[in-house]
């Protein structure tokens, strides 16, 4: 980004934190897509983790604010398509989730279906691989519930889509 002001629009809407999981921003996430300037209006594209996700016009809401609190007339450009996957939670995203308790999600084995998979999840607080699946869904359902075997806590495990 050459140019300051879309630097700085970008700046605000990115730094907008997502309403469900308040230790990662919507760039963190990926689900920050762009933000350009035309005529004077900052237009930020999003995409939605997935289509039926409650926080979705949350989101839009709060980086339309933050765009408009940074001085800029703000437009909000949903975008289905390419969908979200979990691949595009950057590296500090996945490190912020591991760090609020939240495994971040890992590649499914065994599965056709990684929303539904088998997989070897590591327990964010003591880091073993000794654990078991309790839910399908956790406090969202974009999260499912583990427990660890070694350490006795239960946790959230942001799975793959």
């Amino acid at each position: 980004m050459a140019d300051p002001e879309t630097a700085r629009a970008w700046a605000a809407a990115a730094a907008v934190p997502d309403p469900e999981v308040p230790c990662v921003t919507v760039a963190d996430l990926g689900i920050l897509r762009d933000v350009r300037l035309e005529d004077s209006v900052a237009i930020a594209k999003v995409t939605p983790t997935y289509s039926g996700c409650p926080a979705t016009l949350a989101i839009e809401m709060a980086i339309e604010v933050a765009l408009r609190d940074a001085g800029f007339d703000a437009r909000i450009e949903r975008v289905l398509s390419p969908a979200w996957t979990t691949n595009w939670i950057t590296d500090e995203g996945r490190e912020k989730l591991r760090a609020y308790g939240i495994a971040p999600p890992q590649d499914g084995t065994g599965s056709k279906m990684a929303l539904f998979g088998e997989v070897t999840v590591t327990c964010p607080r003591c880091a073993s691989t000794n654990t078991e699946k309790l839910s399908e869904f956790g406090s969202t359902a974009c999260k499912a519930q583990y427990r660890c075997r070694a350490c006795a806590e239960p946790f959230d495990y942001f799975k793959c889509i």
